[in-house]
């Protein structure tokens, strides 16, 4: 039987079709998820992909956060369904309280697009079994809205708990605390990450490297052995 993962698209959403062909080359089904459907249409998983939703008017992600298929996603996810955010799906996440701390505009606030390296800080989530800690990879990276902020209590409790998945390395693009790019809940279902490895599955384009397909590949496994 064939994994269900389902893709919402937000008005404004840029990168659903990207990130469905991902889910489709990594061999899972990709399910179209309207932001007004009030139902998951029973997918095994579900990506919130990146964009710039309902115009990011008040905060990225803050209007998202209140549409329909949100109710049932954020029940389903604090229930154990695997849950990936990517860029403004990561914004999206902080501001339905899956995930800790906020996303602020960039701190030399203009929009950055480049290539962008990143270590690999864990392995135990159901996104990143496919990679190994201490792993450096490439995907591209996109935002104004990415400096990850958190109180320093909450940093420390990131890190003791081993929930810091990605940190930027040679250089942080956008002044996020601590270089971190991505954190996963205290259960590791639930991940939200900066940059884009949905735009890294191809050797012909994006980067030119498949280092985000692994993002895909983990979550078939994690579906497989449940």
């Amino acid at each position: 039987m064939t994994a269900r993962i389902g893709v919402v698209t937000f008005p404004g959403t840029l990168d659903d079709r990207d990130t469905q062909r991902a889910v489709r080359l990594a061999g899972a089904e990709a399910v179209p998820l309207w932001h007004r459907d009030k139902d998951l249409k029973q997918v095994d998983a579900v990506v919130l992909p990146g964009g710039f939703s309902y115009g990011d008017y008040l905060r990225a992600g803050a209007i998202s956060r209140f549409s329909p298929v949100m109710e049932p996603l954020i029940e389903q996810a604090k229930a154990g369904l695997p849950v990936l955010g990517i860029c403004n799906g990561f914004q999206v996440l902080t501001e339905s309280h899956l995930l800790p701390g906020a996303m602020l505009k960039n701190n030399h606030l203009h929009f950055i697009c480049r290539d962008q390296k990143l270590r690999v800080e864990a392995d135990n989530t159901a996104w990143t079994a496919d990679y190994e800690v201490g792993q450096e990879i490439s995907v591209p990276l996109k935002n104004i809205d990415g400096r990850y902020v958190a109180d320093e209590r909450t940093l420390d409790m990131l890190e003791a708990e081993g929930r810091v998945v990605f940190r930027y390395l040679d250089g942080n693009p956008n002044g996020s605390l601590r270089d971190i790019a991505g954190v996963s809940n205290a259960a590791g279902n639930v991940v939200g990450l900066m940059p884009h490895p949905e735009h890294a599955v191809e050797p012909l384009v994006g980067t030119g490297r498949t280092d985000g397909l692994g993002f895909f590949t983990s979550i078939l496994k994690k579906l497989v052995n449940v």
